[in-house]
């Protein structure tokens, strides 16, 4: 698919990591976009909170896209008073019957106090089975990382994605060390 003469694989530069650790979880997204080989933007903001400050959505994929999906995700947390695993849910059912969100180009990381959810580009709705979770080019990296600090320190869940998300910037050339953290 091509957009302004690029094709969406061209665009590269999300690591999006959300931790959850004694009772307090935390969202982190670098800011970094590149086209290409070239970075086009150093402080993207891509965490963000929803539905009142109660709920942390980080995206990653196509802006527009992912703005779109976070819109959505918003109108179905008001339609189920906040209900982040209800709205995720209902979302994923409307992606299965509308063509236009079927050709969404992202993914997005969406957290509650109690709730970590990955929904991505393919309708799909996945609870991880530990307290983390990585997405975009750096999301593999951060989500190791994240995985032995929370093993092996006592850090706290901010301090988690905060060491994970350098790490990963050190690895990934897509990842950079600006970094937008939410934490509830």
């Amino acid at each position: 698919m091509r957009k302004w003469g690029f094709k969406m694989a061209d665009f590269h530069g999300t690591t999006i990591l959300a931790v959850r650790r004694k009772g307090k979880v935390a969202v982190a997204g670098d800011g970094q976009v590149t086209l290409n080989s070239t970075v086009i933007k150093h402080h993207a903001k891509k965490v963000r909170r929803i539905f009142n400050d109660k709920i942390i959505v980080g995206f990653a994929g196509a802006t527009a896209d992912a703005l779109n999906f976070s819109e959505r995700l918003e109108q179905k947390l008001e339609r189920f008073n906040g209900n982040l695993t209800r709205s995720a849910v209902e979302l994923a059912k409307d992606w299965r019957t509308d063509k236009y969100l079927r050709r969404l180009e992202a993914m997005m990381i969406a957290v509650d106090e109690s709730k970590m959810f990955l929904l991505s580009g393919n309708g799909d709705v996945i609870e991880p089975d530990d307290d983390h979770i990585g997405i975009g080019s750096g999301g593999v990296v951060a989500q190791a990382a994240a995985a032995a600090l929370l093993k092996h320190t006592d850090l706290d869940a901010k301090s988690i994605v905060k060491e994970a998300m350098a790490i990963a910037a050190s690895i990934c050339v897509y990842t950079n060390d600006t970094v937008t953290i939410e934490e509830m």
